[in-house]
């Protein structure tokens, strides 16, 4: 086989693959593509009070950390997907990637029971932690070992 040939097939092996999931704005995305990096897990709902509040911790996380190797993402819990979620993130005010598929399967934890909920993921794909109730930026900085770069 000729060696063009053969670098177009692992060329098209790695990108040809199909989606995991789809990001809120229509980019899809594979879990692969998360590996080597911290993943913050956030579940949220519009009817939960507390989450709305720790959006903007969330928000301020995401911003911070850019370029620490650490992915904050949403997830709503109440399943919305299609048109109605870039509108519900936008509305909700969340500055961070949002996808339209559980990954809990994935990682394999269970489902959680109380919102807001963020599971934590180490760069190898493990489950490190489960936190419950409102996260600060600040305690996920602690957990993830990063000192405050502001």
């Amino acid at each position: 086989m000729r060696r063009g040939v053969v670098v177009a097939l692992l060329l098209c092996a790695s990108s040809c693959m199909p989606a995991d999931f789809d990001y809120a704005n229509g980019a899809a995305g594979r879990y692969a593509d998360w590996s080597g990096r911290w993943v913050v897990l956030n579940y949220w709902a519009e009817w939960c009070a507390p989450c709305r509040n720790e959006i903007p911790e969330l928000n301020a996380l995401n911003h911070v950390l850019d370029g620490h190797r650490v992915l904050v993402v949403g997830i709503n819990y109440d399943g919305v997907h299609g048109a109605a979620l870039p509108a519900l993130v936008a509305k909700m005010g969340i500055e961070y990637p949002v996808i339209d598929k559980d990954p809990r399967r994935h990682y394999g934890y269970d489902l959680p029971s109380v919102l807001p909920t963020t599971v934590v993921i180490n760069p190898k794909g493990g489950v490190v932690t489960t936190l419950v109730g409102p996260q600060t930026r600040v305690g996920l900085q602690s957990l993830l070992g990063i000192t405050d770069p502001m």
